[in-house]
């Protein structure tokens, strides 16, 4: 039984001076419309999660929160993961490595450079037809297609179903 991981970057972020530490950045007005619209898009193609990871930085849980509601989830299957926030390429994969057997479909909710990190090491060559200079702007979803066992994840182990970014799906 194969596994898909969608790996979405939180929406665009205000850049407000007077906001502080980065950790507290909320989303943009543009990031809030982009969460939506990305919420409807994972609705409108079947891409229901079993089990959201997600970093609690402010941009992220919004992010979750504005996707969970647009695309009818319930707001309990996200684990708000702290490891997630600036988390490098290993951390991801131990994140994903202790995900139980059960969801055959997980979301990881997170932030460059380690989620593109991630895309770029799962992916087989099927990511070559996608753009791959700005492979994760913000909320973008990539699709992957893996192996059966969420510890196993190695280099090149994945076929990259899509990648969808908010200005190419529909209108709200």
């Amino acid at each position: 039984m194969s596994r898909e991981l969608l790996i979405l970057r939180h929406a665009k972020s205000d850049w407000d001076p007077a906001i502080g530490r980065d950790f507290e950045r909320p989303l943009a007005k543009r990031g809030r419309r982009a969460a939506k619209r990305m919420g409807k898009w994972v609705r409108s193609q079947g891409m229901l999660p079993d089990s959201i990871t997600c970093s609690p930085a402010l941009r992220a849980r919004q992010t979750a929160l504005r996707l969970t509601k647009a695309a009818e989830l319930d707001e309990r299957t996200i684990s708000w993961e702290p490891r997630v926030y600036e988390a490098s390429l290993e951390t991801l994969l131990d994140i994903l490595a202790s995900t139980s057997s059960e969801p055959g479909c997980v979301l990881l909710i997170g932030h460059n450079p380690g989620l593109e990190h991630l895309v770029r090491y799962l992916s087989d060559d099927s990511l070559d037809a996608w753009d791959a200079s700005n492979l994760m702007p913000t909320a973008c979803l990539a699709r992957l297609v893996l192996p059966a066992d969420w510890r196993g994840l190695t280099a090149a182990c994945a076929e990259v179903a899509s990648i969808s970014r908010p200005r190419e799906l529909f209108d709200d």
